[in-house]
Parts: structure tokens; C-alpha cells; sequence
């Protein structure tokens, strides 16, 4: 009786996932099984409109292809991601192809890529990744003050030549902890210095960067061409996050440096929202407002 009674806890909580997952579909226009909705307008000119599938990964648990074709339907074209939840990256790259994207960029943590080096660049090649960015680094991995960044700016100087030999560019991506100063200088200086420029580039998160106050069309000057990837994430008026162009960061200096920084992809993301329909939509129209 009692795993009986579990059975149906558990049914009934997926039912109830299931149904907001399908109320989402239906809010963005897209329901399975019924017709293409027509996508968002997005601007033609500078990169193409992407999203870092952070932003999604409680529908991406759900049911992974059907997000894709829902944020295809929204009018995004790129995608960078964050874990595959289980599926093999061919049949991710049939929906892909299926949906009309690409995903020139994926996220995975520094352990699978030292420890499982060969499994990660199939993937990456499979999904069609020109990159593959390092996307976190924990506490325990950055216990050591610069010297826990100058071991792991050898790391990815190594991870480095083999991804490139493979045909992939090994990037880092930044939070805010990269910018706090230890010893008169910063993590993130040690990593931009102590790494080789053509086989390590950045990933820069303007949110992160913005929180930490930095300059950050002055650091493209600084390190030109080094950062190609972006992520386009808006603060609230209390430091949280906002959907892309409703925040406060303006994001007009940083865009007209884009060359400078050798900018090739942008993905919106945020991290945490309480309507991700309304995020999504808003994020394309954000995206087209900045890079309008």
C-alpha cells in the first residue's frame, strides 16, 4: 500500500510538471504536435541571436528536444549548452539539424574535460561546437588564492593544444570571484596573462562583470581579439537579474567595442527567472534592441 501510495505521488507530481511544461509551450505559441509558430523578429546584422540553455534547463530536464524546438520557434538561432540530460550528443545534433540551429558553443566543468578529455571533444564535435568553454570554478578548486588560477591557467594552457588539435577552441567564462583582488592583483588578470592567447580565449558574462564594476570595453582594448563569446545578462535595480534590455547595465559602450573584443557569438542568459516564456521572448527582443 505505502509504494502504492508513492506511485501515485510521484505520477501525480509528474503530471503536474508536465502540465506546466506543456502551459509554457502553449504561452510561447508552440504546443507538440499542432503547427510551427511563427518566430520573433531579431535583428539581421551582427551576431546571430543565441541562448545559453542555462536559462532552460528545468524544461531541458523535461524534454530536451522539445525545448529546442521551442526556442527555435521563439526566433533564436544559436545555442550554447549546458549538459545534454542524459541524451547522446548525436541524436541532440539530428534535433539541431531538425529545428534549424546550431550550437556553436557548449559548457563543460574542468573535471570531465581533464579526466574524460576524449569523450568531451566527440561530443563537442558531434554538436557541431566551435568551442567548448569552462564554465565554473568551485570553491574547493579555488582555495589556494592566484595560485590555485596560475595551476589551472597550466590546465587549460594544456587542455588547450589538444582541443585546438582537434579542431576546437578551448574558452573560460567568468563570474564575479575572477575580479576580487588577492595580492594586489586579480584571477582573472593571472588567467588572461598566464594563458596562452591563441589557445585559451574568454567567454565574457557582462552581468558578472558589470556587478564587479569592470571596465570591460577597456579590457577588450587591453586583450583585443580575446574574447569572441559573450553572455548577455541584465541587472536589476537591487543586483539581481533582469530579462535582457528591462535592467540596468548599458550595454551601448560594450557593443561598440565588439570588434576590438573579436566578438563571434552572444547568447542571452539568465539564471534564475520566475516566467521563463516571458525571459525568452524578451531576451530576443532585447538582443535585437542592443545589437540593433
Amino acid at each position: 500500500m505505502l509504494a502504492h501510495h508513492e506511485n501515485r505521488m510521484n505520477s501525480t507530481a509528474q503530471d503536474r510538471e508536465r502540465r506546466r511544461f506543456v502551459k509554457i509551450l502553449a504561452g510561447a505559441g508552440l504546443v507538440l504536435g499542432t503547427g510551427i509558430a511563427s518566430p520573433l523578429s531579431y535583428a539581421t546584422s551582427g551576431p546571430q541571436p543565441g541562448l545559453q540553455l542555462f536559462t532552460v534547463r528545468d524544461l531541458m530536464q523535461q524534454d530536451l528536444g522539445a525545448t529546442l524546438k521551442l526556442v527555435a520557434n521563439l526566433g533564436y538561432k544559436e545555442l550554447e549548452f549546458a549538459g545534454l540530460f542524459g541524451q547522446p550528443a548525436t541524436v541532440v545534433a539530428t534535433w539541431l539539424a531538425e529545428f534549424g540551429l546550431s550550437a556553436p558553443a557548449g559548457h563543460v566543468l574542468l573535471k570531465p574535460m581533464l579526466e574524460d578529455t576524449n569523450r568531451v571533444l566527440d561530443d563537442a564535435q558531434a554538436l557541431g561546437h566551435r568551442y567548448v568553454v569552462m564554465p565554473f570554478l568551485f570553491e574547493h578548486e579555488r582555495d589556494d588564492g592566484l595560485c590555485s588560477y596560475q595551476k589551472l591557467a597550466e590546465q587549460l594552457n594544456q587542455l588547450g593544444e589538444r582541443f585546438q588539435a582537434a579542431g576546437i577552441q578551448l574558452a573560460y567564462h567568468n563570474h564575479d570571484f575572477e575580479f576580487a583582488t588577492i595580492d594586489n592583483k586579480t584571477p582573472y588578470e593571472v588567467l588572461l596573462t598566464q594563458t596562452d592567447a591563441t589557445l585559451v580565449k574568454m567567454e565574457m558574462d557582462l552581468y558578472w562583470a558589470a556587478k564587479m564594476k569592470v571596465d570591460v570595453p577597456a579590457l577588450f582594448k587591453r586583450y583585443p581579439g580575446r574574447f569572441p563569446l559573450w553572455h548577455m545578462k541584465d541587472m536589476a535595480t537591487d543586483g539581481n537579474f533582469a530579462d535582457l534590455g528591462k535592467g540596468t547595465i548599458d550595454f551601448g559602450p560594450v557593443v561598440a567595442a565588439a570588434a576590438i573584443a573579436g566578438l563571434q557569438h552572444a547568447f542571452v542568459e539568465r539564471d534564475s527567472t520566475d516566467d521563463v516564456n516571458a525571459t525568452l521572448k524578451q531576451g530576443i527582443a532585447g538582443f535585437q534592441q542592443i545589437f540593433a
